[in-house]
């Protein structure tokens, strides 16, 4: 749990609201309106599917933070047909992220 705590504080910025246990086992990290509960699982294994889903109001610089950072990348940066700019990173545990930014709507009426 180590790992992931300080991949999510360090890198992308959450801090630390509640802990609980000794070692802890369970802890909430929370940035702006977001929050993320980890809890230690010793016997862990990533799935092949995103587990988590996070709207930020700049995907293209959480990008460029992910890429200097060395963080894994699965799905590149692209703008998609229905309305983002998104990509998938896997945290360090393997965890498959999905972060997308509602782009403004280029439809003509």
């Amino acid at each position: 749990m180590h790992v992931a705590h300080e991949f999510y504080t360090r890198i992308l910025g959450f801090e630390t609201v509640f802990e609980n246990g000794d070692p802890v086992g369970f802890m909430v990290l929370r940035k702006d309106r977001a929050e993320i509960h980890l809890s230690r699982k010793p016997d862990h294994k990533a799935s092949s599917v995103n587990v988590m889903h996070m709207f930020v109001s700049d995907a293209a610089a959480l990008y460029a933070i992910c890429q200097t950072q060395g963080v894994r990348i699965i799905k590149r940066l692209t703008d998609k047909d229905y309305g983002q700019r998104a990509f998938v990173f896997a945290d360090p545990d393997g965890n498959r992220i999905d972060i997308g930014e509602r782009l403004a709507d280029t439809r003509q009426p």
